[in-house]
This record gives structure tokens, sequence and C-alpha cells, in this order.
């Protein structure tokens, strides 16, 4: 799938992804910095019926939250990490094999831990208020 969509229509674009991606329990999330990850996360959180405080877990790593909808959903950072050593460290690995909903930016950092089968979300940021969404 690729959409075209502006900020303002981010809450369609969540239930669209969310219809094809549902199935799967990791989703990661490449795209550069500032081009709306934890944005586009924090619409799926509340697509989700999330009440918890929903932010980037860059210094935490992990941020765990409740779902009316789902159940637990880890929320993941990996920019900070150096290496796959330092993930499984931080937990990572045991969030990813639980069965919950693992939402992963910066995957790229700690490749070799992320299970065979992940749902991928680029974004490209083309404007203003401008992304481009594909989905693999």
């Amino acid at each position: 799938m690729q959409l075209t969509y502006s900020l303002i229509y981010i809450n369609d674009i969540v239930q669209q992804v969310w219809e094809e991606g549902k199935k799967h329990k990791v989703w990661i999330f490449k795209a550069e910095m500032g081009s709306g990850k934890t944005t586009f996360i924090h619409a799926l959180c509340n697509f989700l019926e999330v009440k918890d405080a929903v932010a980037s877990p860059t210094f935490s790593i992990i941020n765990e939250y409740k779902s009316a909808a789902i159940g637990t959903i880890y929320h993941m950072d990996w920019y900070r990490l150096k290496n796959e050593e330092e993930a499984i460290n931080a937990g990572v690995e045991d969030a990813l094999l639980d069965g919950n909903l693992c939402l992963v930016e910066w995957p790229e950092k700690a490749p070799q831990i992320l299970p065979e089968k992940v749902f991928t979300i680029q974004l490209h940021f083309v404007g203003a208020n401008e992304r481009i969404l594909t989905t693999f």
C-alpha cells in the first residue's frame, strides 16, 4: 500500500494501515529523523484506545501502553542502541517474543533480533505537512 496524506488526515490513514497490518505483531518504522514515526504511532495508539500518555521512548528504549482494544502495546525507539547485545540487555527481545503488538522505531540499529516476519511502514516527508507512507 502506498498513501500520500497530510497530517489532518492521519486518523483515516491509521485506520487503513491497521486493517492491513493488524495480523502482524511486530511493526517496524523506517524513516528519517522528523518524518513522523512517533506522530503516526501516537495516532495509532489513539485509534487502539490507549489512555496512557504516548511519547517517544528515546531514553527509556521501551514504553508499555495498555489498549482497551488489543491489550498491551510496546513502543520501542532503538535510536540510542549501539548493537544487538545492548538491545537484548534493555529487554527488547523479550518484548518482541511475548506476542503483543510491538512498534519499533529505528529497527536498523538491531536488525538481527527482529523476527523474520514484520510489518514495515516506510515514511517519507515530502512537504510542510505531507507524508508518503508505504507498507510492505
